[in-house]
């Protein structure tokens, strides 16, 4: 069992089973949703997670077509992202986990729009695009 938080402590969760290694995404998109160099998801089982207080402060922004961001409207901390195409999948933001999460990054996707301040120096696989299905 792993749990996390938003900044503020608002929005609580819990993900039951052992958590999948990251998968970090250099899109235009995830920078400007996250204000950072890229974004490190945790792609999991909807049904493996457990909100335990705060989902009235949960808000959702359709960034692209079939794509949510939910946040906490308090503080703003991205905490998920929903695609339409995987309704039974989120993927929850890595740093709102509590604690070490013993995983490592798996995969870089779209490393073609990284930013140049930010090193992409790992040896996880890079794609320039979208990770193959």
């Amino acid at each position: 069992m792993h749990t996390g938080s938003c900044l503020c402590g608002g929005v609580r969760f819990e993900v039951s089973g052992d958590l999948p290694d990251i998968q970090a995404c250099h899109c235009r998109s995830c920078r400007k949703a996250s204000g950072t160099a890229f974004v490190a998801v945790l792609p999991i089982a909807k049904a493996d997670l457990r909100f335990t207080a705060g989902t009235d402060l949960l808000s959702a922004f359709e960034s692209s077509p079939g794509k949510e961001r939910v946040f906490c409207k308090v503080c703003g901390s991205p905490i998920l992202s929903l695609a339409a195409v995987l309704p039974d999948r989120v993927r929850l933001r890595a740093g709102t986990v509590d604690g070490d999460l013993g995983v490592k990054i798996a995969s870089h996707a779209f490393t073609g729009q990284a930013v140049d301040w930010c090193a992409v120096a790992d040896d996880a696989p890079h794609h320039t695009g979208a990770r193959p299905a």
